[in-house]
């Protein structure tokens, strides 16, 4: 019975390339489907092993907890070098786009709330 180790959708490319090479290093028997272009199918990771399953989901457990540590490390770098930052900080670096999305956002809003508020 196959099992499904991990979803495809989402996952960015770097990630997936990692993956594969971790599986290919620890000699995990994997097969892998893609995800469908229209979302329809998610795609992902597998194996046909009961056992092979377990080891490859202990590997993935350790993996991700790796790359969590890094893809963290790097966010704080990039806030801690004034990089990267929330909506204050996009504001300040470009303000005329950060206005102009939120002013189409208000506008989307406005639109969609429309019917509902002309009801009452």
């Amino acid at each position: 019975m196959p099992h499904h180790l991990m979803n495809l959708r989402h996952v960015p490319d770097d990630e997936a390339d990692e993956i594969r090479d971790l599986f290919e290093t620890h000699n995990v028997a994997f097969y892998e489907t893609p995800p469908s272009r229209w979302g329809i199918s998610m795609g992902g990771f597998w194996v046909h092993d009961d056992e092979e399953a377990e080891r490859a989901r202990a590997l993935l457990e350790a993996y991700h907890r790796e790359r969590q540590q890094t893809q963290r490390r790097t966010y704080e770098d990039t806030l801690a070098r004034g990089e990267s930052g929330g909506v204050w900080f996009m504001l300040r670096r470009h303000p005329v786009r950060t206005l102009a999305a939120c002013l189409a956002i208000l506008v989307i809003a406005g639109v969609s709330l429309l019917p509902f508020i002309r009801i009452g």
